[in-house]
């Protein structure tokens, strides 16, 4: 079908090569919250309407992620992170669902949800991992945050190595499969119509006419699971962050 023939845009700099289409997705996402973030806290009223109870109600959200992981005053900290990694990745997983866009004649795909991709859900959550053995250091210091690793055994060191590897490609990819899963299947109900056109306007019209409730039952559900996806990668985070921190580690 033309809709899963498609390629990224890429180009080289420096020496290395950069897909056009991620670069652009995620500047999109981080402009969207950037804004909505700004526009909910820009006139901060004590009776909140409209925007601010928005971003009251993710606030309140992401304390009961936090509260139901650690305790308020080690979690406190992470309230910001919790609010950013869940609208930033709700917003990219909602991005290329109305539509996606193909441009020129070797079919780059320029418009799509960022998180179709498993370069961006792993770099997330290898970015998630990180901070989470950064706040661990930090806070329980290098040296005692080490023998958390040789705990209760020394000889189950390397499986805990093992497991933060584990860790990164799982949450990375669990992402990933879910959003490109719905993208592949919307891309085909759409080439239905599309391809029914080819064969003759009737075709086409009965190929737009059945695959338009089953396109729009599946957005409905895309969009069910990308506000699902969006709340356990948070959750996650935020029960790694606990696991790090904690110092029965």
């Amino acid at each position: 079908m033309i809709l899963l023939e498609h390629h990224a845009p890429t180009f080289d700099l420096f020496g290395l090569t950069f897909n056009g289409s991620n670069i652009l997705m995620t500047t999109i996402a981080a402009l969207i919250v950037f804004l909505i973030a700004v526009t909910a806290t820009r006139k901060l009223e004590m009776r909140p309407t409209g925007m601010q109870n928005f971003i009251e109600w993710v606030v309140d959200f992401v304390k009961g992620i936090i509260g139901s992981t650690m305790d308020w005053q080690t979690g406190g900290r992470f309230l910001t992170l919790g609010m950013t990694i869940l609208m930033y990745v709700f917003v990219s997983n909602m991005l290329g669902l109305p539509f996606a866009v193909i441009v020129g004649e070797e079919h780059e795909l320029w418009w799509k949800s960022p998180t179709a991709d498993p370069v961006i859900t792993l770099t997330l959550a290898a970015m998630v991992i990180g901070l989470s053995h950064y706040y661990g250091v930090k806070l329980q210091g290098a040296k005692e945050y080490g023998r958390g690793f040789f705990k209760p055994m020394s000889f189950l060191f390397p499986l805990k190595i093992i497991e933060e590897f584990s860790n990164t490609l799982t949450l990375g990819l669990r992402l990933y499969g879910n959003i490109f899963a719905g993208e592949i299947l919307l891309g085909l109900l759409a080439g239905l119509a599309v391809n029914g056109y080819e064969s003759g306007i009737l075709s086409g019209i009965l190929g737009t006419i059945g695959a338009a409730l089953p396109m729009l039952v599946w957005q409905a559900f895309s969009i069910f699971i990308g506000a699902i996806q969006a709340f356990i990668f948070t959750m996650l985070t935020m029960v790694y962050m606990a696991h790090k921190v904690s110092h029965d580690h």
